[in-house]
């Protein structure tokens, strides 16, 4: 079975790191001294904070294992090796519908990186694994779930 792959800036991983280490230094501790705590109590059969506590644990650990698999398996993009003008992960792209004039700008980050409120959409996305490849001036059309959208590319940037 082939591994996975999970493409990202050197700005993604960077704050990957950062959170796994605030997981394991400071919330895991945390975590540890309230199921101490709640043990005190005495009988764990009709405990809530100590099964409330226990799943705490259970949910930072599994969210530790995840970001661990994604460093792991992290490959960091040189958007600057890159042509200056094609799409690639790292890179912002502007577009405007055709028949609109309104410009639409994201930055194409890995999947662990997305968040589509800052304007950073996944590779995986449907609108970045259409423009992926492609450069200023050319236009696409992008299949997404409300049907598809045609767009020019206006302009990309490192």
């Amino acid at each position: 079975m082939a591994e996975q792959e999970f493409q990202m800036t050197a700005e993604g991983k960077t704050k990957l790191e950062a959170e796994l280490e605030d997981l394991k230094v400071n919330k895991r501790p945390e975590i540890v001294e309230r199921i101490k705590i709640a043990r005190s109590f005495g009988d764990l059969s009709e405990n809530s904070e100590y099964e409330s506590a226990k799943n705490e644990q259970s949910l930072l650990e599994g969210q530790i294992a995840t970001i661990e698999n994604q460093l792991h398996y992290a490959v960091v993009v040189d958007s600057n090796a890159i042509a200056a003008d094609e799409i690639a992960v790292g890179k912002t792209v502007s577009f405007v519908e055709v028949g609109d004039d309104e410009e639409e700008s994201y930055t194409i980050v890995g999947a662990a990186e997305s968040d589509p409120f800052a304007g950073k959409i996944s590779n995986d996305s449907p609108i970045a694994k259409a423009l992926i490849g492609q450069h200023t001036g050319d236009e696409v059309a992008i299949a997404t779930p409300g049907g598809e959208m045609k767009v020019k590319i206006t302009k990309v940037t490192a």
